[in-house]
């Protein structure tokens, strides 16, 4: 799993059969610093995750093991919605902070 925030959503009117009804985000990778990485990803949102949030998500053949995106082509999946992390005793994200 890999940490990223939710920059926006990409919407395709014309898909493959097998990802009508998914909602897609594009992400921006992000460092344990709570710094971005560059770069960016669109991946299948499987826990209706919102702009600005901060995620984990999974990428390649794990994409395929939830729920939502099972036998589905897809290469990238949001899992989860983080709340916080700390590095060694140091909280460095808690959702919701005006920092953050």
């Amino acid at each position: 799993m890999k940490l990223a925030k939710v920059l926006g959503t990409v919407v395709a009117t014309e898909k493959d059969s097998k990802l009508l009804g998914l909602r897609f985000l594009m992400l921006g990778p992000w460092g344990h610093d709570n710094k971005p990485e560059g770069g960016s990803i669109v991946a299948v949102d499987a826990v209706g995750a919102g702009v600005g949030e901060m995620v984990l998500y999974a990428c390649g053949s794990s994409a395929r093991q939830t729920e939502r995106t099972d036998k589905k082509p897809v290469d990238a999946v949001v899992m989860a919605i983080v709340d916080s992390w700390e590095i060694e005793g140091e909280e460095k994200y808690r959702k919701g902070d005006a920092d953050a």
